[in-house]
């Protein structure tokens, strides 16, 4: 249908990968949500191969509210789909959540509610229990502490993908276009007004996440290399140290070859320094390579995300 100019008070961004079977039950529970407030749905599909798309401009056709489906061209990543989401959305809040429901969009309306109500600019969601397995839980919790280390985080703030924005805040963030998003990361260079509030968090019913071990460990370098310099400052605490003790070292062998005379020296201590030394020095290589490649794929202008195709459904008028 042919795009018209909408303007809606919150609008709901929902990133899509491989959705299938969940796609049904996801747009039912839209279907079924209570929100005076005018609203809208923004669908990313991050590059699905399951005909996820396809399937979302159909199941849409008679949605009782607007709808934008946004196709990307490959899979990009979730950060990178939620940021083009946040750039079609135009409610003057902006919720994103999973495809999986383990965020229900009634607890959503909680988030804009308590974002209304206070003059915090972000809020993200927190859980009395979180029902991701164990081992996403341990990721979430590792990249918790890194942000903590990294990017000054809250200690008490929990990073989840479930949080509600003002308008303003979503305009600052996504003018970002380097290749490598990282959402969190640009929330907290762009705000200190946030605020958290515990809500509903329930077992996922249809499919198994899309975070597998690859992506989880490009989200951390991502959170490392593209929104931090500590490593850089952590490989030079290094340097120093390792010249430290090597001058430590060199003092001794003067010292001993003084007062004792000239020893023959083990050739396991001499591998085991030398091994230690050229680790240390190729580790330091490859943190200052890593700035480098990213830099240059930002300079030469590689892509954050690219739309296939994007639909608009206009929630037809009432009879």
């Amino acid at each position: 249908m042919e795009a018209t100019e909408i303007h809606p008070e919150v609008s709901f961004v929902v990133p899509l990968y491989n959705t299938g079977e969940g796609l049904r039950p996801l747009l039912d529970a839209f279907r079924a949500l209570s929100l005076p407030e005018t609203w809208e749905l923004v669908l990313v599909d991050d590059g699905s191969t399951d005909g996820t798309a396809a399937a979302a401009r159909r199941a849409v056709a008679d949605f009782p509210a607007p709808v934008r489906v946004v196709e990307l061209a490959r899979n990009f990543g979730e950060h990178a789909a939620v940021l083009e989401g946040y750039r079609h959305a135009s409610g003057d809040f902006v919720v994103n959540l999973d495809d999986d429901l383990q965020n229900p969009p009634g607890e959503a309306v909680k988030l804009v509610r308590h974002l209304r109500e206070s003059d915090a600019e972000v809020v993200y969601s927190r859980y009395a229990e979180k029902k991701h397995p164990w081992a996403r839980n341990v990721a979430s919790w590792l990249a918790n502490c890194c942000a903590t280390f990294l990017l000054g985080k809250p200690q008490d703030l929990y990073l989840s993908s479930f949080r509600a924005l003002r308008r303003d805040l979503v305009g600052r963030i996504v003018a970002y276009r380097g290749p490598y998003p990282y959402v969190d990361g640009l929330i907290l260079g762009a705000t200190n007004r946030i605020a958290t509030l515990e809500v509903e968090h329930v077992e996922r019913q249809e499919g198994r996440s899309g975070y597998t071990l690859r992506k989880l460990i490009r989200l951390a370098l991502s959170l490392l290399f593209d929104f931090s310099v500590m490593p850089l400052r952590i490989a030079s605490v290094l340097g120093v140290l390792l010249c430290v003790l090597g001058g430590l070292i060199l003092t001794e062998v003067v010292l001993e070859t003084l007062l004792v005379g000239q020893r023959q020296l083990g050739w396991g201590s001499l591998m085991g320094a030398l091994a230690v030394f050229s680790g240390a020095q190729l580790l330091m290589l490859g943190i200052i390579g890593e700035y480098v490649g990213r830099a240059f794929l930002t300079v030469s202008g590689k892509p954050q995300s690219l739309v296939r195709t994007l639909t608009t459904h206009v929630k037809p008028p009432s009879s």
